[in-house]
């Protein structure tokens, strides 16, 4: 009988801890509010988002996180093509890597497309490697929406400072020889600050 009651207690203890796991890890940031907004200021206007947390929780939580730790402050916008993507997050204004958490899973069959106006996970190659990477569609891109393969996760849209995103598409860009890239703004786009609203 002790064995039995012994048992029993371990099993519960094994429950409680794995479900403390459990919620410690899908703790959400702000969870009451279902569509955040966050305010991203730039050295070239200020860009209000709203994000879908019905249809994107997981990509939604990841940019919230790095959103309220600052981890996007001082970040460039640092693959500008127009017609096409405002692409930051990523890097310092010196084009050193910022810290990664860690990558997440792709939410890009939710229903929510590439349209003009919305803001998207970038990614590797493989369909599971968005982190900390994110960009706004400066046109209706279909070709990034999900069908026979994955596709780039949307997560929000616009909602203030459109006009700041289209003249951010259309700044001069070059090949940067240091960091080997294309469509690198001349003069550097910032993301000043990234700022979690208080919910309506």
């Amino acid at each position: 009988m002790k064995n039995i009651y012994a048992l029993f207690f371990i099993t519960l203890s094994l429950f409680f801890s794995n479900n403390a796991f459990t919620q410690s890890k899908t703790s959400s940031i702000d969870p009451d509010n279902i569509y955040p907004k966050v305010k991203l200021e730039t050295s070239m206007g200020t860009v209000i988002v709203e994000l879908d947390r019905v249809k994107a929780p997981i990509t939604v939580d990841n940019f919230l996180n790095y959103v309220v730790t600052g981890e996007y402050n001082n970040t460039v916008f640092h693959r500008v093509i127009e017609g096409f993507i405002v692409q930051g997050g990523g890097y310092d204004k010196e084009f050193v890597s910022k810290k990664l958490n860690d990558n997440i899973v792709n939410e890009s069959g939710n229903g929510l497309k590439n349209e003009q106006g919305t803001i998207a996970m970038a990614k590797e190659s493989k369909p599971h490697t968005a982190n900390r990477q994110f960009f706004f569609n400066v046109a209706d891109n279909t070709n990034l929406d999900p069908g026979r393969r994955w596709g780039y996760a949307v997560f929000g849209s616009i909602v203030e400072g459109e006009e700041v995103i289209e003249a951010i598409a259309k700044v001069p860009t070059d090949y940067n020889e240091e960091m080997a890239w294309n469509d690198v703004p001349i003069k550097p786009v910032i993301l000043i600050k990234a700022t979690l609203l208080p919910a309506d």
